[in-house]
């Protein structure tokens, strides 16, 4: 409560959401400062007294690329759709390290954030999103050497690689839409941040990250596998860089699947914020 210069009380009064008011983008143009505190703070706790800074963003996809190139490519002889293996794996490796990374700072953005929520009201679909921003920085760095790959092995430049603009965005949402759940459920159980390591590892082998979804055989295991919603993300990530065969049907399931867990992560985060405050 607040006196104006007339002396008369104002009171603010802060409601909850209405039983199907599950997002206001208005909170982040009100908010729109905190967010940017939120992820600049993140961003420069990440590499903060790094020997190497910012070069673990390079140094980590790549590696990943050679490693994956060797094993799954050289030794294991996996099908890479004619394309070059390393830039094959690469285009898996992008988007997954932006899904993977971003789900798991969203994991444990509320409990990150537990004395903020504590002492002021923020509204709490911020922190998420603050968490999941910083991984972008990792994301356009990776960028720059898949650039590098494109002019080394000689792929021609397409508007079509306008795609993974929109692809970009599915697999942050893509990371959003699971994140809000594990974000909600660790505030209650922190088991979540045992467990999220282990799911992000266990995902990554049913994504087509290191291997083309072509293994999968077609029929009902290709559309169970399709529900997977990173499965579309990086399928589309190589059609719009080499070309190829289009993702198709099983891209719409993936998207599908996403929005789907998104629309009720947000209800499910709505329903249980009244709490985290109290719990966190």
């Amino acid at each position: 409560m607040k006196t104006d210069r007339n002396n008369i009380d104002i009171t603010t009064v802060i409601e909850p959401p209405g039983k199907w008011h599950f997002f206001d983008f208005s909170d982040f143009v009100r908010y729109h400062e905190l967010l940017f505190f939120l992820t600049w703070r993140d961003v420069k706790v990440r590499y903060k007294q790094a020997a190497l800074g910012i070069g673990w963003a390079v140094i980590q996809p790549i590696m990943q690329m050679v490693v994956f190139s060797f094993i799954f490519g050289r030794m294991g002889n996996f099908d890479s759709e004619g394309i070059p293996y390393p830039i094959f794996t690469f285009l898996g490796i992008l988007p997954w390290n932006l899904f993977s990374k971003s789900l798991s700072s969203a994991s444990n953005s509320m409990v990150k954030n537990a004395g903020l929520l504590k002492k002021v009201y923020v509204p709490r679909l911020i922190l998420p999103i603050a968490s999941i921003l910083p991984n972008f920085i990792d994301f356009l760095i990776g960028f720059c050497i898949l650039a590098v790959l494109i002019i080394y092995y000689g792929i021609a430049i397409s508007w079509g690689m306008l795609v993974l603009i929109p692809l970009t965005a599915l697999a942050m949402l893509s990371a959003v839409s699971v994140g809000l759940w594990l974000a909600a459920i660790n505030v209650k159980y922190r088991d979540v941040k045992q467990v999220t390591p282990f799911l992000i590892s266990l995902w990554m082998w049913i994504t087509p990250v290191a291997y083309s979804s072509t293994e999968i055989p077609e029929g009902i295991w290709r559309y169970v596998y399709s529900l997977n919603p990173m499965v579309g993300v990086v399928n589309g990530f190589r059609w719009a860089i080499v070309g190829g065969k289009t993702p198709g049907e099983t891209f719409f399931i993936s998207t599908a699947v996403m929005l789907i867990l998104l629309i009720f992560g947000l209800i499910y985060f709505r329903k249980t914020e009244a709490f985290f405050a109290d719990i966190v």
